[in-house]
């Protein structure tokens, strides 16, 4: 479904462009998606010249749950020392934090669609274990043991 974004990223930026077709939930649960970029990622890193990149140039990049694999996968690679270091990550609207749904962001467009609030809920626990019966207590933030909620408060809250 990318593919011609992905040519015209290519083209325009006279770039390559590798597009990783990863397996989707609720088929495939966490951390499989995660597993094929991670892997494709450095099975590319590791084979640069033969592609004919500049290993001094790659970046990845993501949208939605893509840029949240993006994320992790570029978290994962900065401390290797054996593999080139990625010139950056690029993340475009990426889902990055499931702890609370009641932030400002999910408030001020809890109606706005495509990735309405309740949603974005849904596709997470489908991502995580296939099963989205939890939806209610997820969106009223119960999920979270409260001690953890305490711990990351300073990262994420409505201030």
């Amino acid at each position: 479904s990318y593919e011609k974004t992905c040519r015209y990223i290519a083209r325009e930026s006279e770039s390559v462009v590798v597009s990783v077709g990863y397996r989707l939930a609720p088929e495939h649960k966490y951390p499989a998606a995660y597993e094929d970029c991670l892997n494709a990622t450095i099975h590319f890193m590791n084979n640069v010249e033969h592609y004919g990149v500049d290993p001094a140039n790659v970046i990845v990049c993501g949208d939605s749950a893509g840029g949240n694999l993006a994320a992790a996968v570029s978290q994962t690679l900065a401390g290797r020392s054996d593999l080139p270091k990625l010139r950056a990550q690029i993340l475009i609207y990426p889902g990055l934090q499931a702890l609370d749904f009641n932030l400002p962001s999910y408030q001020q467009n809890r109606g706005v669609p495509l990735l309405f609030r309740e949603r974005a809920a849904f596709y997470v626990l489908q991502y995580l274990n296939g099963d989205a019966s939890n939806v209610e207590e997820v969106l009223e933030g119960s999920h979270i043991p409260p001690d953890m909620m305490l711990k990351y408060r300073k990262w994420v809250s409505p201030d």
